[in-house]
């Protein structure tokens, strides 16, 4: 298969890694941002998949060190959600999916991952208990299926959940999300890679870029970053892109 990409737009490069920062602040990798980014510059849908899934890997990975660092990953909390995951997102990863029927299910992903950044879905409780085994299982594998179908990592959905189930802490949620979503990006891009899929040279300008917003934004989120304003910005985004994915 042809490697993915051409000629890379310097605004795209510059907005890039201010999505990467402010997902990384709250343990996500940002699939969601970039997908909605390359929205908005035309991406083919072929191209989207696959880049969203490789920036996940290094974004996420630098998110869950810094939480890792700062003590709030729990193993016990992550462990049932990823079992199921890791070859759910393997067995999505290699299914294409129709053009239209792509764009319809990212639009309402989109609207999803606005609402998080809203913080709509909640924040810390007094109380937290544990998630039962089989709980784990069903919800991880078939946010995992999703996850590789589309090209996102699933912590978009993933945060919520724990947070209105009172699993965790919202640190602790961001914790498990980012380790989650390297797991389910890797798994899905697997997929990908077995399909045919390649990268081509820009594909590497876009990690670097990437990276740099990531490892900045999670050093900040894992401590005490609170910059409320950016996040509405970007909730702004996400609504004008899934916005354009319904209308055009």
């Amino acid at each position: 298969m042809e490697a993915l990409f051409g000629e890379l737009d310097l605004f795209f490069l510059i907005l890039l890694p201010i999505v990467a920062f402010l997902y990384a602040s709250v343990g996500h990798g940002g699939a969601s941002g970039y997908l909605g980014l390359m929205v908005f510059f035309d991406f083919a849908p072929a191209e989207m998949k696959p880049m969203a899934l490789l920036l996940n890997l290094f974004v996420a990975a630098v998110s869950f060190l810094h939480y890792w660092k700062g003590g709030h990953f729990k193993l016990k909390l992550f462990l049932p959600f990823a079992i199921a995951s890791i070859p759910a997102a393997f067995l999505g990863g290699l299914i294409e999916v129709e053009t239209n029927l792509y764009k319809q299910i990212l639009g309402v992903l989109l609207l999803i991952a606005m609402l998080r950044m809203l913080n709509v879905f909640g924040g810390d409780r007094e109380t937290n208990r544990d998630v039962k085994f089989w709980q784990g299982i069903l919800i991880g594998g078939g946010i995992g299926f999703f996850s590789g179908l589309i090209g996102i990592g699933g912590g978009i959905i993933l945060t919520p959940i724990i947070l209105l189930f009172s699993w965790g802490r919202m640190k602790e949620a961001a914790a498990v999300s980012a380790l989650f979503i390297w797991v389910n990006s890797a798994s899905g891009l697997g997929g990908q890679l077995i399909s045919g899929v390649s990268f081509g040279y820009e594909a590497i300008t876009m990690v670097l870029f990437a990276f740099v917003g990531g490892f900045f934004g999670g050093y900040l989120g894992s401590r005490k970053m609170n910059n409320s304003t950016l996040r509405y910005l970007l909730a702004l985004v996400l609504l004008l892109a899934s916005a354009k994915l319904f209308i055009l």
